[in-house]
């Protein structure tokens, strides 16, 4: 019965158990609006935090945007690292079965690590997870080495704190390529180090699994991404050293990058917006398929305390399954959901209105 209790919020003014309803001027990127908003704080204030809740008081500084300064370092090993994926393209008629199935299996793995974990779970604070389930999700994490939890939960809040905005570390704003890996290839904004150093990430610091990994962060991406997915297909069934290391290792890692990236690009400038118009995210299932359920990015920056990222459940979500099954098992618990009243009354108010054709 634990397991299916949900975190359910209202819409309606009379009854909510959240707070009021309130109308306010929202501000998002170079968008002024007048909208009515539940009272986020109230819903945040839930999770214990409302870092990721929308900063409507922030306004980008006047004058010259400041040059860009490019991380050459990254540069040549992002570049590096993708040719190594085209060579690793031209490895796949000559790899065993056995190899191609481990290398999914460790893409869907580390991908869970981002999704579930830093994601949903710490970001967010969308449910609750026991210590074996967060040291899970902390290994697949190193596995997918896009940063270590305390910095990617860092960089996530600031980016729905402040979206599309020069706060933002991946500014959709700035275009398709910047929001998808330019981002990563320059020096911050300086408003994005500012406002990072400013947030609540005492949550974060305070667990001692995620604060394990960081002191141990490199190693464990040595061991976890790079080491564990060549040896594995090379010692137990005898597969070459070289398509070993080239396909489950960096093709695996590559695409695990990319189908991260395109939520921060793609899922923010193609696709629909039924719960809000005034934003720039989209609903995009071609991402979510990718990205195990990422895509339906309209509705998570909506609703970013809702556990599942979508209305839709477990459709194009291989995260939300994977944590109701953790919920079933024991695993994990307090899935904060959204009520249908709730998400219906924001599409009326706010949407684009391409709910009413399904």
């Amino acid at each position: 019965i634990h397991c299916y209790r949900f975190k359910e919020f209202s819409s309606t003014s009379a009854t909510t158990a959240v707070g009021t309803v309130t109308s306010r001027v929202t501000r998002n990127g170079n968008a002024i609006m007048d909208k009515d908003l539940l009272n986020h704080e109230d819903l945040a204030g839930d999770r214990g935090m409302i870092d990721d809740i929308f900063d409507e008081t922030y306004r980008e500084k006047e004058g010259p945007k400041p040059p860009l300064r490019y991380v050459w370092r990254n540069i040549i090993l992002m570049s590096l690292l993708h040719l190594g994926a085209l060579v690793a393209l031209t490895l796949i008629p000559s790899a065993k079965i056995q190899t191609l199935v481990w290398a999914v299996l460790c893409f869907l793995v580390s991908a869970l690590g981002i999704t579930a974990g830093s994601h949903r779970l710490w970001s967010h604070r969308s449910y609750k997870a026991t210590l074996p389930l967060r040291i899970f999700l902390t290994i697949a994490n190193s596995m997918a080495f896009q940063n270590d939890i305390y910095e990617w939960v860092r960089d996530h809040r600031v980016h729905h704190k402040f979206s599309e905005t020069d706060a933002d570390p991946h500014n959709a704003m700035r275009g398709f390529f910047f929001s998808h890996i330019g981002w990563l290839l320059v020096r911050k904004h300086p408003d994005v180090i500012e406002k990072g150093q400013k947030l609540d990430l005492s949550d974060i610091k305070a667990d001692k699994v995620v604060m394990f990994q960081r002191r141990y962060y490199k190693p464990s991406v040595v061991l976890l991404c790079f080491t564990l997915p060549a040896v594995v297909p090379w010692y137990f069934w005898d597969e070459s050293i070289v398509i070993s290391f080239f396909i489950p290792a960096i093709l695996r890692y590559t695409i695990g990058l990319n189908a991260t990236w395109l939520v921060n690009s793609a899922a923010h400038m193609f696709g629909n917006r039924p719960y809000d118009q005034n934003i720039n995210p989209r609903e995009n299932p071609l991402v979510s398929l990718g990205a195990l359920g990422e895509g339906f990015h309209n509705y998570h920056h909506t609703f970013p305390y809702d556990y599942s990222t979508s209305e839709f459940g477990w459709r194009f979500n291989l995260t939300t399954a994977f944590i109701d099954l953790m919920c079933l098992l024991g695993l994990a618990s307090d899935r904060k959901k959204v009520s249908k009243e709730v998400i219906l009354a924001r599409k009326m108010r706010t949407g684009d209105g391409s709910h009413k054709s399904g």
